[in-house]
């Protein structure tokens, strides 16, 4: 295992890629990704998720491409999309020149099935004509067979040294347009693998604990990896893989950033645990006030209160907040004491009044 404590890593020194209009790697932003949850052919369905990912804090999307007709539906794709398409591609490297065709931004391709060197650097040389990038995508559940055997299981090492591989060949022939990711469903697999990797290459990382599962489950898993990763100073864009709609990934991505001060990011809303103190009822307040400001593009701190002890203290100290009593809430804006109002009225003045911050 890397010793965090003796290297010290700086995600601004690895080289820029560009996807569209999205610039990864250098002093940038940490982007965030997400992926397409149905058929490509579905182009509507998929134009819709890109959508309310593209609300929800997207920068970058990406649809799987598993046979011919997916290839040549991303052509609508991405003349559609408001944020730039990557290409996920296995098993044949024509459907990767074919979603070349259809003018994606990034090829995401996996050593472990993609075929022989000279497939890939056909692959390669086509997306060097158009100046697209590739994504050498390692997974640990599909490592190259002889590298497994190498290492008789997956491990930080056999997720390098399958990386290595491919970026040999792609150096080959000159192409350096690259981005690297090495994931795990083992936060600390993923974690060693790309410190490994950080101490050789300055190729930009993309950051993400693969299959991390739904809920409570999948955003723990991610967020423990990924903070580990991120706090170490590595990765330059993220995804956070869950058994959830895509803007579920992006928002929870979004939050790991925001709380580890790596991004700016909208609207956050505290809210009370709640207690025997607690005289309304809450969690509705609170969730239908996040349904009404999740979207929102605005860099704002909101508090939803309902303990008398913490209340007042946390909603003056918020941009804006409520303090809730038996049938009552007290609003406050920029700590100020602006109004008060009846318990049906709290949720309609409370968001009015974000509405109108500057």
């Amino acid at each position: 295992m890397v010793n965090r404590d003796e290297i010290k890593y700086s995600r601004d020194n690895t080289r820029i890629v560009n996807v569209g209009d999205v610039a990864i790697g250098g002093s940038n932003p940490i982007s965030v990704q997400s992926m397409a949850k149905i058929a490509t052919t579905d182009v509507t369905g998929v134009l819709d998720q890109i959508e309310r990912a593209h609300r929800a804090g997207c920068d970058i999307f990406r649809v799987s491409v598993p046979d011919m007709d997916s290839a040549k539906s991303l052509a609508e794709i991405v003349k559609n999309s408001p944020i730039p398409i990557v290409a996920d591609i296995h098993f044949d490297y024509k459907l990767a020149l074919a979603s070349l065709e259809s003018n994606v931004h990034k090829l995401r391709i996996n050593p472990g099935n993609i075929g022989s060197a000279e497939r890939v650097k056909i692959v390669a040389n086509e997306a060097m004509s158009r100046d697209v990038p590739i994504r050498i995508g390692v997974n640990a559940g599909s490592l190259p067979k002889d590298i497994l055997r190498k290492y008789g299981k997956p491990c930080a090492d056999a997720l390098v040294e399958s990386a290595e591989r491919e970026i040999f060949i792609l150096r080959e022939i000159g192409f350096e347009n690259i981005v690297i990711s090495m994931k795990s469903s083992s936060p600390m697999m993923t974690l060693e693998a790309n410190m490994k990797f950080s101490q050789k290459y300055d190729y930009p990382l993309h950051i993400g604990v693969t299959e991390s599962g739904f809920g409570m489950q999948g955003i723990v898993a991610s967020t423990v990896g990924m903070t580990m990763i991120l706090s170490a100073g590595i990765g330059n864009t993220i995804r956070v893989s869950l058994t959830e709609p895509p803007e579920n990934e992006v928002r929870a991505a979004r939050e790991i950033l925001r709380f580890l001060d790596l991004r700016r990011y909208w609207v956050r809303l505290i809210s009370c645990p709640t207690c025997a103190r607690c005289k309304v009822d809450l969690p509705d307040i609170a969730n239908r006030v996040w349904d009404g400001v999740k979207d929102i593009k605005k860099d704002i701190e909101i508090a939803v209160m309902c303990c008398i002890v913490n209340g007042p203290g946390e909603a003056s100290d918020a941009d804006i907040g409520v303090a809730c009593g038996k049938n009552v809430g007290l609003i406050f804006k920029n700590g100020k004491e602006i109004a008060k109002v009846n318990y049906n009225e709290i949720v309609s003045v409370l968001l009015d009044e974000i509405g109108n911050l500057e």
